[in-house]
């Protein structure tokens, strides 16, 4: 294993350390916030926030992954075009702002929930300012800092929701906090950058914002089609159906979106490490191979747990009917199947985009995009929330054939079909091994997992997986 690879190891070790001291616990307080706010209510905000998220990506235009991407390969980049980024990114998250209110009213939005999701789309046009800084630092593989900063959003929410318990939950003081983390994040993340690369004079060029924006168009035309093809349903069940599916799905998506936060985490490191290898196949291919057992092993062990043991996610929700806490668990194991499909795909759209083929991934989930909108008004009025589980089953097996055919048309970067072989094998042995505990033994889901969990690490050096030899030499 070469050095790049284990210090890259090191890097994915923090950040995966982070993220499961902090989010677990995470989504355990936002599953006594919905359980507080009850189904109605926190429907109508899942919808707000899913619109504002999405637009608050698509203000980006790109530019993040540009700048990651273009930093990455080439440092000076940052130098010549920061001071028109940074004026940019301000003057579209006004005109964003101005653009997710009026769709909102179209949409039938009135009066204070209307402000709501003003409010609501402030926060994420900050975060996404957020992330847009820290793509700089990505891209000067400053990864460990980036882990930490990775985390400091949602531990300040953590706190800042637990302190409003005592005092009551209300939809208002829970976006109210969510704001304040956001902005205090921003604040610190800036101050960081400030103390890194020195004050940014701003200087709005028109000729360099045209040439980033004509640059990052691709990517923001995928920023766009991913993000209404993964949240739509959410929007389109509170629209067309009822606040309640709205609030049932998102019970479940909140699970698979914690899980995919290990994809999320790490695919802007590779990302950033796939555009800073351009021109440099062998060692894209290393990085390619190395990252489809990272990124795919860990994330079955978790899905394995969900379809087996998804009933155990929803023990918050005190206030639900048997049915209604069946029909959650029911979009949950329907998701975690489309879960296991990321997990060994997604890595595959990360070395893509970075590689200069945004505009065929672009088409690819745009044609996802408009099965999945056709498929929910097709099956969401008889269905409801069960049907937007499936739609989004349905998709993420749709890109993710579209990903592995591109890769192996457009790039030079063979696809380790050996590697997914492989562990395709070890997931099946695990659904068997944990199939065979609950038909032979009755045993409390605690200790049954911790046998399955053991077993798999046995899978995984049986099937070959993981290897002796190359423990031994990241532990060098």
């Amino acid at each position: 294993m070469t050095a790049l690879i284990k210090r890259f190891f090191g890097n994915i070790s923090l950040v995966v350390l982070l993220n499961l001291l902090v989010k677990p616990g995470w989504v355990v307080v936002e599953n006594l916030v919905q359980d507080r706010l009850g189904h109605h209510a926190f429907g109508t905000f899942s919808a707000l926030f899913t619109l504002a998220s999405v637009m608050a990506a698509v203000s980006d235009l790109g530019t993040t992954q540009l700048t990651t991407k273009r930093v990455a390969a080439a440092p000076e980049f940052l130098t010549e075009y920061f001071p028109t980024l940074v004026p940019l990114k301000g003057g579209l998250s006004v005109l964003f702002l101005g653009v997710v209110v009026a769709m909102g009213w179209v949409m039938g939005y009135r009066g204070h929930t209307l402000t709501l999701l003003a409010l609501i789309e402030i926060g994420m046009l900050v975060a996404q300012y957020t992330l847009f800084l820290r793509g700089v630092l990505q891209a000067h593989q400053r990864f460990n800092t980036d882990a930490l900063l990775s985390v400091l959003e949602k531990f300040l929410l953590l706190g800042l929701v637990l302190g409003l318990v005592p005092v009551g939950i209300t939809l208002d003081n829970y976006v109210a906090a969510r704001s304040v983390a956001i902005g205090f994040t921003f604040v610190v993340l800036y101050g960081l950058m400030k103390r890194l690369y020195g004050q940014v004079k701003l200087q709005l060029r028109w000729d360099q914002a045209r040439t980033v924006l004509q640059a990052s168009l691709p990517l923001a035309l995928i920023t766009l089609v991913y993000g209404l093809n993964e949240r739509i349903d959410m929007l389109m069940l509170e629209r067309i159906v009822s606040a309640q599916e709205a609030s049932y799905y998102a019970a479940a998506y909140r699970w698979g979106d914690t899980v995919m936060m290990y994809l999320w985490t790490l695919l802007p490191l590779f990302f950033a490490k796939f555009a800073y290898a351009t021109n440099r196949p062998d060692e894209q291919r290393d990085v390619l191979w190395f990252g489809q057992r990272v990124v795919t092993a860990p994330m079955l062990l978790v899905c394995a747990f969900v379809l087996f043991r998804g009933e155990i996610l929803f023990w918050q929700f005190k206030h639900s009917t048997a049915p209604e806490i069946t029909r959650m668990v029911l979009c949950l194991k329907i998701l975690f199947v489309g879960v296991v499909v990321h997990a060994f795909f997604a890595i595959y759209s990360t070395l893509l985009t970075s590689t200069n083929h945004e505009r065929a991934v672009s088409w690819l989930v745009v044609a996802s995009t408009v099965l999945n909108v056709g498929l929910n008004l097709l099956l969401l009025p008889k269905l409801g929330a069960v049907a937007g589980a499936i739609n989004t089953l349905v998709c993420a097996v749709f890109v993710s054939v579209g990903y592995l055919w591109l890769v192996h048309q457009r790039t030079g970067v063979p696809v380790p079909w050996s590697w997914i072989t492989r562990l395709a094998l070890a997931f099946g042995l695990l659904c068997a091994v944990w199939y065979g505990l609950q038909a032979q033994l009755t045993l409390h889901w605690l200790p049954e997992s911790i046998v399955a969990g053991i077993a798999f690490v046995a899978i995984l050096f049986v099937t070959g997986v993981v290897r002796v030899s190359e423990l031994r030499t990241l532990l060098k």
